[in-house]
């Protein structure tokens, strides 16, 4: 098994554990790592083929998009605290109230 391979399976299985995350638990944060870790998986997988290919513009990319998720996180957590300290609790079902 050749290296590009092996990330690409990595890659895989971490968006994989990254969306059943998603899909079975109802924490806030806990569904907020699991997106981060479907993120990671992808950037992953954009690296391996960056690397595999030679080119540098993967690991830029791969740099913007982290950028991004740190910047999506530092808004999404103190949203979600709000969230749970205003609601009680961080089952989502239970923001039911907050649709438009």
């Amino acid at each position: 098994m050749d290296k590009l391979s092996f990330l690409l399976a990595a890659s895989g299985v971490l968006f994989t554990l990254g969306l059943v995350g998603v899909m079975v638990r109802r924490n806030a944060l806990i569904m907020l790592m699991c997106m981060e870790l479907m993120l990671n998986a992808v950037v992953l997988s954009l690296v391996a083929f960056a690397s595999h290919h030679g080119a540098p513009d993967g690991a830029v990319l791969a740099f913007l998009i982290f950028v991004v998720a740190t910047a999506e996180i530092a808004i999404a957590i103190p949203i979600v605290m709000l969230l749970a300290r205003q609601r009680q609790t961080l089952d989502v079902q239970s923001w039911d109230a907050l649709k438009g």
